[in-house]
């Protein structure tokens, strides 16, 4: 049974984490979000700093939390791509430094495998084929899953332009709710009619992917025809069922289309309760198993990289080696990432 340290630094939030078998011993986790609020987004210059400077305590107070020092280790882990550059940059570092000092393998991990793998912490290790929608500010996904640590993840449908959490922050700042744009959109839907606007499905007929540029441009529309102060809630509430109910369509379309019986709903946008609600409901009356994380397994944090790190392990997995590199933009095709473009650029 490993016990694995993960780190995660691939946009605002600086998370460190401890897991072993298949449990959570301690964990940290500083965010930037308030240094971001007046720039309406993430900076990247300004997450990187934040990093610097929370990093190491959270790495300390991570095993403070789990009672354990660095001679308890089986190995680190770390996110090496996707996200920002520069921010992906410092805790790759900050993981190399750790792995020489404390002479332990070092494994990259996909940023969203990790939040695949988060759910594993409060529900257990993942049936032999599910699938997964993956649903953040910067992704939004569908896979279809075998063995996490040792299978290919095979892509049945991507967002063909904005993710649907980029919608939410797009949408927020339209309505002027503040930043970050999907808490602000779902408080105040609460006090909106869901029913009030009739926002466009896109590709609602047309295979598994996405779009959400359209249902943006559409509230945007919506809001120049009319009053904006007069019905804010009404909007954000329509927006966001627009938002939910497609997501929820395909994921069901996709579990019968490839006879898998369980359902994973992971990323940042998975914390909004009419997404949770809407699946419930559907999985339910469609015969499936649903699997959605607790609220703090589904915004970034370093226990979601230390699960995936500690299935790498266990599965006998080559560890990644210290010329591990980031990869800002790393396509999702297996849940760890190694260092082979750091050694392709050399030969």
């Amino acid at each position: 049974m490993a016990t694995v340290l993960g780190i995660e630094t691939s946009c605002d939030e600086t998370g460190a984490g401890v897991v072993s078998g298949g449990r959570l011993l301690g964990a940290a986790l500083s965010s930037s979000m308030d240094e971001h609020a007046r720039f309406g987004g993430v900076v990247p210059e300004i997450a990187a700093r934040a990093h610097l400077h929370a990093l190491v305590p959270c790495v300390r107070a991570a095993m403070t939390d789990a009672g354990i020092g660095p001679g308890d280790l089986d190995a680190i882990a770390v996110t090496s791509g996707p996200g920002l550059a520069t921010a992906l940059q410092t805790g790759v570092a900050a993981a190399k430094a750790y792995a020489l000092a404390w002479d332990l393998p070092l494994y990259g991990v996909h940023h969203l495998a990790g939040h695949v793998a988060a759910d594993t912490l409060e529900h257990g290790p993942l049936p032999s084929r599910s699938v997964a929608l993956i649903v953040s500010g910067g992704h939004t996904s569908l896979l279809l899953l075998g063995d996490l640590a040792s299978d290919p993840i095979v892509h049945l449908g991507d967002t063909r332009d904005d993710a649907a959490g980029e919608a939410f922050d797009k949408v927020a700042r339209i309505l002027d709710l503040g930043y970050p744009g999907g808490p602000a959109v779902e408080r105040a839907a609460r006090d909106g009619q869901a029913t009030a606007v009739r926002f466009p499905r896109a590709m609602r007929d047309a295979g598994l992917d996405f779009s959400f540029s359209g249902l943006k441009s559409a509230v945007a529309r919506h809001v120049e025809r009319d009053d904006p102060d007069a019905h804010i809630a009404d909007v954000a509430a329509s927006f966001q069922e627009a938002v939910a109910d497609i997501l929820t369509i395909k994921a069901v379309q996709a579990c019968h289309a490839n006879a898998v019986d369980t359902l994973v709903i992971v990323g940042g946008v998975a914390a909004n309760t009419r997404l949770r609600d809407l699946a419930a409901e559907r999985c339910a009356a469609a015969g499936l198993t649903l699997r959605i994380p607790p609220l703090s397994y589904c915004t970034d944090n370093g226990a979601m990289i230390a699960a995936v790190g500690e299935l790498l392990v266990e599965a006998g997995a080559p560890a990644s080696g210290l010329a591990l590199s980031t990869d800002p933009s790393a396509p999702l095709h297996r849940a760890g990432l190694d260092d082979r473009p750091a050694r392709e650029a050399l030969t």
